[in-house]
């Protein structure tokens, strides 16, 4: 289980950069350490950006870390931007799993748009927003 993790505070959110092998204990290990370092920093806003190496997790990986990881860091987050170029199809799956577990989260293919959709949440916004192929639409 290897994973490394780069922080940079920006104006308003942590920037975390991950790397290291594509596994379900892997994101598990490192989203609980985000979580920590926010928590020690007393930050609410976060933008994650992935980029793991090897296989893409499943739908039911994915739902495990989605539900788990929302229930865990429930209650302490303004609004999470998760960048993952690689998600695809189980992006919108991985939005609804964690919005519906009271996690306010979007899913981006880059870090530029997941930065103004961070700048752009103000009080705890809740609206979901999905980003695919450049083009954002409220739900």
């Amino acid at each position: 289980m290897t994973f490394q993790i780069e922080y940079e505070m920006k104006p308003g959110y942590l920037h975390a950069r991950v790397s290291g092998t594509n596994a379900r204990q892997v994101v598990k290990a490192y989203l609980k350490e985000i979580r920590e370092e926010c928590m020690r920093r007393g930050c609410e806003k976060v933008l994650i950006e992935e980029n793991l190496r090897g296989e893409r997790l499943d739908t039911m990986e994915v739902f495990d870390i989605a539900s788990e990881g929302s229930l865990e860091a429930l209650g302490w987050f303004e609004a999470v931007a998760y960048v993952d170029p690689h998600m695809h199809d189980l992006r919108e799956f991985a939005e609804t799993v964690a919005i519906n577990r009271g996690m306010p989260v979007a899913i981006f293919e880059s870090v530029e748009k997941a930065a103004a959709w961070l700048d752009a949440q103000q009080g705890g916004s809740r609206e979901k927003y999905i980003f695919t192929d450049g083009d954002s639409s409220a739900r």
